[in-house]
């Protein structure tokens, strides 16, 4: 008799072995989506970090930090235009080679069942902020084609929430190959769809990484200038 249903990881498709034990017997646990070894090798943010992007400060240099915030984000808040944007980013992994990885199978090659490994963190944190709308960051046209789907939404969907689609994206070139200082220079690459209410909303921008920011924060300050009361954004890895 097989007491236990053997679930297999969806990284690396292992079978799951369940702890053994009163809890086990009694209870019914929630589903696992990851084996204890694929789950070792994701290394959770912890610690001292950067008050605006979620930043280990454990892994910059001294001279690249201004008080509680890194040198990036009071870059970003220097600037009088990209000031306030974005009040804050939470971000539950750092994207190491492994999480690149996973991230690469999820989005590139259209593996959506991964999406459901970080299901119950999405719905925590997403719990916890409580906010009015989840908007995900939206793909080009031919980005979502070429995908199936869009990850944003896949996490926010597989957590249990309704994506709120108030933008669209009118800059379509990858982003992930520009610099710094050409990703801060775009023109606007997003547009708020007309006749969306945002005005007294607290809104959470989801997306999978957060690298510079420069994404999250063309988001944010379409949705402020709209009246959203305040914006904050959720990602998978920094």
């Amino acid at each position: 008799m097989n007491l236990f249903h053997q679930n297999r990881c969806l990284i690396c498709h292992e079978v799951i072995v369940p702890s053994i034990g009163w809890q086990a017997i009694f209870s019914i646990d929630k589903e696992h989506h990851i084996c204890l070894v694929c789950e070792r090798k994701l290394e959770q943010i912890r610690g001292d970090q950067c008050r605006i992007c979620s930043r280990p400060f454990s892994q910059v240099n001294d001279h690249f930090r201004n008080g509680d915030v890194c040198h990036d984000c009071f870059r970003w808040e220097e600037d009088p235009k990209w000031q306030g944007s974005l009040q804050k980013n939470h971000s539950f992994f750092l994207y190491n080679d492994f999480l690149k990885e996973v991230i690469a199978t999820f989005k590139f090659r259209g593996d959506y069942v991964l999406a459901k490994i970080f299901s119950e963190l999405f719905k925590g944190k997403i719990s916890e902020l409580s906010p009015d709308l989840l908007v995900p960051i939206p793909l080009s046209d031919k980005r979502q084609y070429e995908r199936g789907f869009n990850q944003a939404e896949a996490l926010l969907i597989e957590a249990g929430f309704s994506p709120a689609r108030l933008l669209s994206r009118v800059h379509s070139e990858k982003q992930s190959k520009k610099s710094r200082s050409e990703r801060i220079h775009l023109p606007q690459v997003f547009q708020v769809h007309p006749d969306v209410n945002v005005i007294g909303k607290k809104v959470v921008l989801i997306d999978d990484i957060y690298t510079t920011g420069s994404t999250l924060r063309h988001a944010a300050k379409l949705l402020k200038e709209a009246g959203a009361s305040s914006m904050q954004s959720l990602t998978l890895a920094r």
